[in-house]
């Protein structure tokens, strides 16, 4: 009886340990498992992209054709943005809200573990056919990551493997975005009502609501390119009575939110590192959360300051350039907050914090140039110019991709147990702060002088500022290589201790360092009280 006992029990412990090689990470339902992979996904996802986009600045770096085709340069920008916005960008997001939302909680794990293993393993699929796609007559998409017919019905064999790539991610994200939710709202600890809740955890409940409301809007666009394509409809075509310009529309109603989708996480993740180096609690927790369910509405409302161009009217406009407006007062309360937060608290300028710092900065610049695009009658002078360029990428650069570089920096040691090269973190950031700006700064005044966007060549006017845009690119693309040394040699530093850093709150910080396999087998009740913000 003894020894069946004792097999119960180590059958029970091999079940709920990690299994061995290929089979952990192919089978696995472990929120930290997964979490990892969507990680480590982003991060190849990141290079790929990012080896793109180098392709594009050392055709931009002087005037002429240098080394590809006009046709080729084109696949180049489309592959680039839809691999950053769908391969690095969100999947980062969601892996870190896989690892943490769970032990910020206080549940054991996600709350529908099998279908999370799902929705990560489409994307590998999702993105090789993207990629595969370089290798088929006709070469890769062409038309820009906006898809906009009737360029991109002129794609060639790469068209339908297109629009199911961009199916399986939407299926992805949408099954992220379920599971999310239905961890937050129905797994959380006794006693963690809904504005106990840390920052990060409401950001990412408001971008999974995001995420299920337009990621169908997105397919059903692309749906109707492939029956125009294949099945003789011509929902966008001219010539038989379709409007191309209701393909925009479309699109933008998914398009902007799906920019908040990118950046509210961010200011999640923001609003938890900013108190813990200012060792003060987050001013104004609660307007913050209205703020960004503020954004996450008025983003429903904007999506046509992208069309001011295509001849709507003047009551549109109006409306359209005011709702923009309106976008810029609950993203201030954001920034006054974090600044609040700092004010006379006790600072320390650790990697995570400076990357904080750096995204506060460098994204409220790309905050103002956008409140200059909302303007209509200026829009149309910067409308698909270098300038609007320079707005995104100043938003998605230092925006996103700095907050999850903050994100793992201040992670880290929670996950691996270990102290991360701390200079290394730092050469990181002033190196990838120097050369960002030194890429996107230029770009504001190559749009301004009337650079036009996704041009191969141009004329010698343009040439001293995408010269400085291209060494940029180059350098910052460089400066990556010392976060991957870092991730290598992430083990080699001192052990970290549970609470990591200097009075962090949170129940994260609970937990051992690293994290064990099985966080919480029993709800933390007493925690969540002394951990509470306020």
């Amino acid at each position: 009886m003894t020894t069946a006992v004792a097999d119960a029990h180590d059958a029970h412990d091999e079940h709920h340990g990690p299994e061995k090689g290929i089979r952990r990470w192919l089978f696995t339902t472990n929120h930290k498992d997964i979490g990892t992979m969507y990680l480590v996904f982003s991060l190849i996802m990141f290079f790929v992209g990012g080896a793109m986009a180098l392709v594009i600045r050392s055709e931009l770096m002087q005037p002429g054709l240098q080394f590809v085709h006009p046709e080729f340069f084109n696949q180049m920008t489309t592959m680039h943005a839809l691999i950053m916005v769908f391969g690095a960008v969100m999947p980062a997001f969601v892996g870190l809200a896989n690892w943490m939302i769970p032990m910020m909680i206080g549940a054991p794990d996600m709350a529908l573990p099998r279908m999370n293993n799902w929705s990560f393993w489409i994307l590998p699929v999702a993105f090789g056919l993207l990629l595969a796609t370089l290798f088929m007559p006709g070469g890769a998409p062409a038309s820009g990551w906006t898809m906009y017919p009737p360029l991109v019905l002129q794609t060639g064999d790469a068209f339908p493997f297109l629009i199911f790539s961009v199916h399986l991610m939407g299926l992805s994200s949408i099954m992220g975005a379920i599971n999310i939710i239905v961890t937050i709202l129905n797994m959380r600890a006794p006693d963690m009502w809904l504005l106990k809740m840390p920052m990060f955890v409401w950001t990412w409940l408001i971008t999974a609501y995001l995420l299920i409301a337009v990621m169908p809007v997105l397919a059903g666009a692309v749906t109707m390119l492939l029956t125009d394509q294949f099945f003789g409809t011509s929902f966008f075509l001219a010539a038989g009575g379709g409007d191309p310009v209701m393909f925009q529309h479309i699109f933008w109603f998914f398009g902007h939110p799906e920019v908040y989708i990118m950046i509210l996480p961010a200011f999640g993740i923001v609003s938890e590192i900013i108190p813990t180096f200012s060792r003060k609690p987050l001013f104004g927790h609660d307007s913050m959360v209205y703020a960004a369910s503020s954004i996450a509405f008025l983003s429903f409302i904007v999506w046509a300051h992208h069309m001011f161009t295509v001849g709507m009217p003047l009551s549109g406009q109006m409306f359209f350039m005011f709702a923009t407006m309106l976008i810029a007062v609950p993203t201030g309360v954001k920034v006054f907050n974090w600044i609040a937060t700092m004010w006379k608290g006790a600072m320390t300028f650790e990697t995570p914090m400076l990357f904080s710092l750096g995204f506060v900065f460098l994204f409220t610049i790309g905050g103002l140039s956008g409140l200059m695009l909302a303007i209509a009658p200026a829009d149309i002078q910067y409308h698909d110019s270098y300038f609007v360029v320079a707005h995104f990428h100043y938003v998605l650069v230092p925006g996103s991709i700095f907050s999850l570089m903050a994100a793992a920096y201040y992670w880290l040691p929670k996950w691996t147990g270990y102290m991360y090269n701390e200079t290394a973190g730092k050469w990181h950031f002033w190196t990838s702060t120097f050369f960002v700006n030194l890429t996107f700064f230029p770009m504001h005044f190559l749009g301004l002088a009337g650079m036009p966007r996704r041009i191969p060549d141009y004329s010698t006017q343009f040439a001293d500022f995408n010269f400085m845009a291209s060494v940029g690119a180059i350098g910052f693309g460089l400066s990556q290589l010392i976060f991957v040394y870092v991730l290598l040699t992430a083990k080699k530093g001192e052990e970290a201790s549970d609470r990591v850093w200097e009075a962090p709150k949170g129940l994260e910080w609970t937990v051992p360092s690293p994290a064990p396999y099985h966080t919480f087998d029993t709800p933390p009740v007493k925690r969540v009280h002394e951990e509470a913000f306020e």
